[in-house]
């Protein structure tokens, strides 16, 4: 089983989740839905109901187009997904400082 990211801890294992969290973690590449799809773990018909909410809120944006594909990318510039860059952020720094304090008590006992 593949490790859960701490993003997807924080707020749950959902579909949703999983394509915010590729998408923040990749944010500076274009890929295609199905890159997207493929690389976030959700099944296609989960991934096709939710995509269009993205699309629509602005979340995500066509790059470009090479030949059928179409590429997308996180919308950097949106304040929703700018805020949600920031949480991933906060929440990752505090895990890593969790896990640091847990490292060094340990080193303390030795």
């Amino acid at each position: 089983m593949e490790e859960q990211s701490v993003f997807a801890e924080y707020f749950g294992d959902y579909p949703l989740i999983r394509v915010l969290d590729f998408l923040i973690l990749g944010r500076d590449m274009d890929y295609s839905m199905t890159e997207i799809c493929k690389n976030a773990g959700v099944g296609w018909t989960a991934f096709s109901e939710l995509w269009p909410q993205l699309v629509d809120k602005d979340i995500v944006v066509l790059t470009r187009k090479i030949g059928n594909a179409k590429l997308f990318k996180l919308n950097a510039s949106n304040p929703w997904v700018k805020e949600l860059i920031r949480m991933d952020k906060v929440i990752t720094k505090l895990e890593t400082e969790k896990l640091l304090s847990k490292k060094q008590e340990i080193m303390v006992k030795k």
